[in-house]
């Protein structure tokens, strides 16, 4: 199916005084409309448009900005915004300004905004405005990730599958592994560490899709691939090649994936025995990885807790061992934004962003992901009504009901405003049309009335069919003849006269 996506991108540009470039084609305030075309391929085009509003400071906003770091002007602006998800807002300061350290040009903040220094003039602001929009909205690699279904393995880049696929919910699971309780009684307070850590990020994204959060210990669970030693070191080491193994043998024992309706995310804490203590794990060019954890695409991550060895040789057993939760959850966090694809790309020198902080991701990274979602939602409707076409077609004694055929037009008038919602910028609402789409067209295409065993084409009805009805028809169908023949011979037979 074909699929034309326009997505808007409503900008502010924003000038401090001091910093209004002598170029400009007419006076403050003005509108300027500028398209670039998304190729993905033959069946579907990607237009993006980006709206931008050029206007001078507010009193407020020139308030806001009279302070000394960009930090504390991003948490200033940000109060003043009425910022809606997807539109962005930068402000120009002048060229001499302190906000922006030395050698730096752009500060892009944690919510919708971003400080440019003045200089250059209109042909430099607009190079520098199309870096900003390629990273806090939307990039062509970002969106064929999310039409990555539609699209060959030659056209995609290497991490173009590694993302986690939209979905209504994922469950989480954070696992201890203690291979030899005997050694190491491990302790983690996981609860608390979920609360303080985790929960921020999964209330930010809360709006993406719903999240449960679970953990457990599973003891005597080994990875499954025997670690090499190594005597320089005099440590055990776990190659990159061999990685890939040890996934299947832990995944046996997690258990959590069975009885799931949303994907499963793991999270492993392995705890090596003592036997194989310290472990370590190498990348491909056999240098140890400094967070001694990796991460799987579309599954989760694991990571090596080492346990220090005691001093005295005759140290009771097992070992009572406190885990640095803050250490760990680092760890676990980076995997999580890995899996849900908000890597940070390589930027510019002259480029600064602020760290999120404690909730994890930025305001901007948040409506990347719900870009990449809404059009990867949409062309997941448009894939499940075609499939459900297809089965209408090939089995035409199929029997829609009522309630099927509801869901299938409430699932097209959904994808119709969730991409009327995108041409004109409002990224909440089409999202969760988007959402809504997706549920209709998943019931329609799920219904147990359309379950193609509960019907036969002709050519498999005369199979079952003939065999048992033809050793019956042949005797009747041979007694018919016969009476038949019977009936001719008597008209042809000359009537007696006495």
């Amino acid at each position: 199916a074909s699929a034309q996506f326009q997505l808007a991108v409503p900008v502010a540009v924003v000038f401090a005084p001091g910093s209004v470039p002598g170029d400009l084609p007419r006076p403050l305030p003005f509108r300027d409309v500028q398209e670039m075309e998304i190729s993905v391929n033959l069946r579907t085009s990607i237009t993006s448009r980006y709206e931008t509003v050029y206007r001078s400071t507010t009193a407020q906003e020139e308030a806001a900005l009279d302070v000394p770091t960009a930090r504390e002007a991003d948490a200033a602006l940000h109060l003043l915004q009425d910022a809606s998800l997807g539109s962005l807002t930068v402000y120009v300061v002048p060229e001499t300004s302190s906000h922006l350290p030395q050698g730096i040009s752009v500060y892009v903040g944690k919510h919708r905004s971003a400080l440019v220094r003045a200089g250059g003039g209109l042909a430099t602001l607009r190079t520098r405005l199309q870096q900003l929009t390629q990273v806090m909205s939307f990039t062509a690699s970002s969106i064929a990730a999310a039409l990555s279904d539609r699209l060959p393995d030659g056209q995609l880049g290497p991490d173009a599958r590694r993302h986690l696929k939209s979905s209504l919910g994922y469950e989480i699971t954070f696992s201890l592994l203690n291979p030899d309780p005997k050694s190491h009684a491990v302790d983690w307070d996981i609860e608390d560490a979920v609360n303080r850590y985790v929960q921020p990020v999964l209330d930010k994204l809360s709006l993406v899709a719903n999240f449960s959060v679970d953990s457990q210990i599973l003891y005597y669970a080994v990875l499954g691939v025997t670690p090499r030693f190594d005597k320089e070191s005099s440590s055990f080491l776990l190659s990159a090649h061999s990685l890939p193994h040890v996934i299947n043998p832990v995944e046996a024992r997690l258990g959590s994936s069975a009885a799931s309706l949303y994907p499963v995310l793991n999270f492993l804490l392995y705890v090596p025995e003592r036997s194989h203590s310290p472990l370590y794990i190498q990348d491909k060019d056999g240098a140890p990885v400094s967070t001694n954890a990796f991460h799987s695409p579309r599954w989760g991550g694991i990571m090596v807790y080492n346990v220090e060895t005691p001093a005295s040789p005759r140290a009771s057993l097992p070992l009572h061992v406190d885990v640095d939760m803050v250490r760990v959850m680092e760890v676990f966090l980076a995997q999580l934004r890995l899996l849900f694809g908000l890597s940070r790309e390589e930027l510019p020198p002259e480029f600064l962003l602020e760290s999120p902080g404690n909730e994890g991701l930025a305001d901007w990274e948040l409506d990347r992901l719900l870009w990449a979602h809404t059009v990867e939602n949409i062309a997941t409707v448009s894939t499940t009504l075609t499939s459900l076409a297809q089965l209408l077609d090939k089995i035409g004694n199929i029997v829609i009901k009522d309630d099927v055929a509801s869901e299938v037009y409430r699932a097209v008038t959904s994808a119709q405003s969730a991409m009327a919602k995108l041409a004109v910028g409002h990224l909440h609402s089409a999202f969760q049309a988007s959402k809504e789409a997706v549920t209709s067209s998943e019931r329609a295409f799920f219904d147990p009335s359309l379950l193609h065993l509960l019907y036969f084409p002709d050519d498999q009805k005369f199979a079952i069919y003939i065999p048992l009805f033809l050793p019956m028809a042949v005797p009747i169908l041979l007694s018919l003849a016969k009476i038949v023949r019977e009936a001719r011979q008597r008209k042809k037979e000359p009537t007696k006269m006495d």
